[in-house]
């Protein structure tokens, strides 16, 4: 008998569990999030503005610290396409640079606010702007193209370094 009486009470308490593992709100569905991207409508109220001091070139830098620094910088990005990109870039390219060359590298890397430009310009998934079209940015993209169809999975290993110029 008492069995009969704890039933309907047990049913609609599992089905009050059930609806709340669907949403932990009565009146929302779990699929009502959804990506709004870049749509027109989106006001972007919600976004927050970061403000960057602007880029300033380092003129009293000595070249064999600015080579340092660029290299730090080429590995250390906000993104991991970028992480892997610029470091084996600035293996192959940065011992050979000139001061002018490091400059604009320096420039390439460090002005804009936003990885992800740096990327398509390099991609050339978007144009750069005329500021940033210059003999390194060239060098970069070529670099991209990855004529030769190496592996490049991750940021090279620094013992290249402490090895002796050939």
């Amino acid at each position: 008998m008492a069995l009969a009486a704890v039933l309907p009470a047990l049913a609609r308490r599992l089905a009050l569990s059930r609806q709340h593992l669907r949403s932990p709100l009565p009146s929302v569905t779990a699929f009502s999030r959804s990506y709004r991207g870049d749509s027109p409508s989106d006001s972007q109220k919600d976004m927050i503005e970061i403000p960057l001091p602007p880029w300033q070139e380092r003129t009293d830098e000595p070249i064999a610290t600015k080579r340092a620094r660029l290299l730090y910088e080429s590995r250390k990005r906000g993104m991991l396409e970028n992480c892997i990109l610029l470091s084996l870039f600035a293996k192959e390219y940065l011992h050979q640079m000139t001061e002018k060359q490091l400059n604009l590298y320096d420039r390439l890397i460090n002005e804009p606010s936003n990885d992800w430009d740096i990327y398509h310009w390099a991609t050339e998934a978007k144009p750069a702007p005329e500021i940033f079209e210059n003999e390194i940015l060239a060098l970069l993209r070529d670099f991209a193209k990855n004529k030769n169809k190496e592996q490049r999975l991750r940021a090279p290993d620094l013992e290249y370094l402490f090895e002796k110029p050939q």
